[in-house]
């Protein structure tokens, strides 16, 4: 494999998998907010945030990591000012202690947070402005959950780097390809992916356990283990599920992300590695597989973005999937033809934010996606010209890719109407 290729691959997968503390987009809002709260020098009277439509959507009904139990978009913003560490990015919440989440509450009853919706604006945008007395401090994250793109102190603009030069540096993502997925999963030295492997695989297995011995959101993981048994099919859709029920639950325990989200990470991680030990196959084997599941996860969110209407547990269970059928010693053919069935069955489907039903989502999506795998090994399949599914596999993850970042951008806006009366959206935080 091409050494530069072979490099942009490592890269991506280690930009890609890293730890984070609770959902991804709450944890943002506290990082933000930690980090003004850094600059400023001085514990702040008021913060504002000023937020896209998307982040709203997925920080209003998820529980916030290490706060008790609250919700919400003040309780994210407020928490990073009083007990964040800016300095731990996707962990920033770690560290909090009662106190902080008692002062929390206090300071979340005297309304010291306003938010802001701001449109026409990337999917994911964050700004979060702090005062004190005459000193403010801002900071923007765009694009990406830490990519901050602009720090303001008191009126001098400290930084600003959009996102396309701070990131398109380092990995390129619109060079990834199945089949250079498959040629690379295959050659990858062990050594140069373990240690990233390795933690997703121990932390996101200890959150899907959690998930299963714990009560946390609607117990669909718990659930389906109750109702369906313990077969191999249904552990690898509880265990996935279990995972978001922790995490939208507000479990504190820390997942490695995929795609900058700690439920396409679960959802891309866990079904492999539930194959993996029901079929005995070898720590390396896993290894591999799982390096085939994440990159075809992120090949497809390349083309949908960050944060839209279309729900990623979709893309994730893709992978997985993908990941399976090599496991199994599938074909480059069958591992596309696991790509089309999935999508061609449950692609579209639609995010409405994060919360419980998330594990739901998930559950249905990894469903859908051995399904697909068990169409692709005896090669069976959609066929082109069946709905969305077209001749080559690269085209038809370009054609999902459009409906679900063009396509359904109406969607996304009616999504957020139905969600949130914008002329209470100050209430709200």
């Amino acid at each position: 494999m091409d050494s530069a290729l072979y490099a942009n691959y490592l890269n991506i997968l280690k930009q890609e998998l890293v730890p984070a503390l609770g959902c991804t987009e709450p944890i943002a809002i506290a990082y933000a907010a930690a980090k003004a709260r850094q600059l400023l020098g001085e514990f702040p009277e008021h913060v504002e945030m000023h937020l896209s439509g998307n982040i709203i959507k997925n920080v209003k009904g998820v529980t916030v990591p290490n706060s008790g139990g609250l919700k919400g978009i003040d309780v994210a913003a407020v928490l990073g000012i009083v007990g964040g560490n800016a300095d731990r990015a996707l962990e920033v919440l770690s560290e909090v202690t009662p106190e902080d989440i008692a002062r929390t509450r206090k300071l979340i009853a005297q309304k010291v947070c306003s938010c802001t919706l701001v449109e026409g604006v990337d999917n994911l945008f964050i700004t979060a402005i702090v005062t004190s007395g005459e000193h403010t401090a801002s900071v923007t994250i765009e694009h990406q959950h830490t990519n901050i793109t602009r720090i303001e102190k008191d009126g001098e603009v400290i930084l600003d780097n959009p996102y396309q030069s701070a990131v398109t540096a380092t990995v390129d993502k619109s060079l990834l390809t199945v089949k250079d997925i498959l040629d690379f999963a295959d050659q990858v030295r062990m050594e140069d992916i373990q240690p990233t492997i390795d933690r997703q695989i121990k932390m996101n297995s200890a959150i899907a356990q959690e998930g299963l011995d714990n009560n946390y959101g609607a117990q669909i993981g718990k659930t389906l283990m109750h109702v369906w048994g313990k077969g191999v099919t249904t552990r690898a859709c509880a265990r996935a599920a279990a995972g978001s029920d922790a995490r939208m639950g507000g479990c504190s325990m820390p997942v490695v992300i995929n795609s900058g989200s700690g439920n396409q990470g679960m959802t891309v991680s866990l079904p492999v590695i539930v194959f993996a030990d029901e079929w005995e196959v070898s720590h390396e084997k896993l290894c591999r597989s799982l390096v085939v599941s994440n990159l075809i996860a992120i090949h497809q969110k390349y083309y949908i973005g960050s944060l839209s209407a279309y729900c990623g547990a979709v893309s994730a269970a893709c992978g997985a999937g993908a990941g399976i059928t090599y496991m199994y010693g599938g074909t480059y053919q069958q591992v596309s033809l696991t790509i089309i069935n999935t999508l061609g069955n449950v692609g579209g489907i639609v995010c409405d934010g994060a919360k419980p039903s998330c594990a739901a989502k998930i559950a249905s999506s990894v469903d859908a996606a051995l399904m697909a795998f068990q169409l692709s090994i005896q090669n069976k399949s959609f066929l082109p010209g069946e709905g969305i599914i077209k001749d080559d596999i690269e085209e038809t993850i370009k054609s999902m890719g459009y409906i679900g970042r063009v396509g359904m951008r109406a969607t996304d806006t009616e999504i957020l109407n139905v969600m949130i009366d914008q002329a209470n959206i100050d209430q709200d935080c």
